[in-house]
């Protein structure tokens, strides 16, 4: 069993700590707006995504080492002390994805300042997305536990944001393929290795970033109360097109399901 750094475990306990202070003053703000029982809805549908960033990252904290210096070895003496800034960063974009949840339950009155909180917590969030990478690179901290989470927030942010987005009508429903088609892909690796079957790895490729970062900017500009519905929606089936087609492209890819003579024409949609 790994040994995490007591000094890990102790940054570990402050997160949480700062998780549920950053979560009361949303209910305590959403108390004083509108009313105790509107707060607690908001809560109660933003708690479970909210658990779930503190358990992902307490559980991946002896991931918290640099990839190039591969597995942790000899007690656990490769893993940092330390989060680091990158890893806040992306600690931060977590908490803001999961508490775009909270409004799954709670539609704002039109005109209400509340209506842009979620564009503004996701946006937030894309920003982040953008500048933890960048802080890691710069300070030399990348790690394999940001790795992680930056994969897992990417994965939550692209369900619930959408998810809100349909429910107050600022999305079409069919637009939740996006978020249905990542949770598919790994299910369907997960079946194949559960029947002995053999899953490759992801090739690499020059659009996946580059198409989910349109997707997470569509998002947030669908989320805002002043963006029609009348482009929106034609827009949103638009978009989700090429993204949905790499995600069967990659699909094929890991699980060898096409032939080596296709592989020219696969490469080129890379």
């Amino acid at each position: 069993m790994t040994h995490i750094p007591t000094g890990l475990r102790r940054r570990w306990w402050r997160v949480a700590l700062l998780t549920v202070l950053a979560t009361a003053c949303v209910v305590l703000a959403k108390t004083r707006a509108f009313d105790a029982a509107v707060a607690v809805m908001w809560l109660v549908a933003a708690a479970v995504p909210i658990g779930y960033t503190l358990w992902f990252l307490r559980r991946s904290l002896d991931l918290n080492y640099t990839p190039e210096r591969g597995p942790v070895t000899d007690g656990g003496a490769r893993i940092h002390p330390t989060l680091g800034l990158a890893n806040g960063l992306t600690i931060a974009r977590g908490w803001l994805y999961a508490s775009v949840a909270g409004f799954l339950l709670v539609v704002p009155p039109t005109g209400s300042a509340w209506q842009w909180i979620p564009a503004l917590f996701y946006g937030t969030g894309v920003l982040l997305d953008r500048l933890d990478g960048l802080v890691a690179r710069t300070l030399g901290r990348r790690t394999v536990l940001g790795e992680r989470l930056d994969m897992a927030f990417d994965t939550l942010g692209f369900l619930v944001a959408p998810l809100v987005g349909v429910v107050w009508g600022q999305l079409p429903v069919w637009y939740l393929s996006i978020s249905a088609a990542r949770y598919l892909f790994r299910f369907g690796c997960w079946l194949r290795r559960l029947r002995g079957e053999p899953v490759g790895d992801l090739p690499e490729s020059r659009v996946r970033r580059p198409l989910a970062a349109l997707q997470m900017v569509f998002i947030t500009v669908a989320l805002l109360p002043v963006t029609p519905t009348d482009l929106v929606w034609p827009a949103a089936t638009l978009v989700m097109l090429p993204s949905l087609a790499v995600f069967l492209r990659d699909y094929l890819a890991v699980t060898r399901g096409f032939r080596k003579a296709k592989a020219k024409d696969i490469s080129e949609l890379s």
